[in-house]
């Protein structure tokens, strides 16, 4: 069986409002439907699927629970979206008081923006210029 693509990622989070207002306010994804699950937690949508998942302590995997959020993501370096409007991502991370860094690859036309969500996590924007 092959791998199709990214279905979602799944963060643990300390603070939970506070995470889904970061992708929900700044990013500009959408709260959306989610299952009936015995946790709290939140699935934000970009479109019409959920690509991150938000839960607290006790819905996280057995394995991870022990781990405090915010603290060591292991060996993920980042994640990242794409983008259509570099201008209006950025005038909204300036709008929150959000610290960001941009970054131009020229021989591929791209223009990346990194912001780190409220546990630590680099984000990646990137937008074709």
């Amino acid at each position: 069986m092959a791998l199709e693509a990214l279905d979602h990622y799944t963060i643990q989070c300390a603070d939970l409002d506070a995470m889904r207002d970061f992708y929900r306010d700044v990013l500009g994804l959408s709260e959306g439907p989610r299952p009936q699950l015995p946790f709290p937690g939140y699935w934000l949508y970009c479109g019409e699927h959920a690509v991150v998942h938000l839960l607290g302590r006790e819905g996280a995997l057995p394995e991870n629970r022990g781990a405090k959020p915010g603290s060591d993501t292991g060996g993920l370096d980042h994640v990242a979206f794409r983008g259509a409007d570099a201008a209006a991502t950025i005038a909204r991370l300036k709008r929150h008081g959000l610290a960001f860094r941009e970054n131009l690859i020229r021989d591929i036309a791209l223009h990346q923006v990194f912001v780190r969500d409220p546990s630590g996590i680099m984000v990646e924007m990137n937008f074709r210029t």
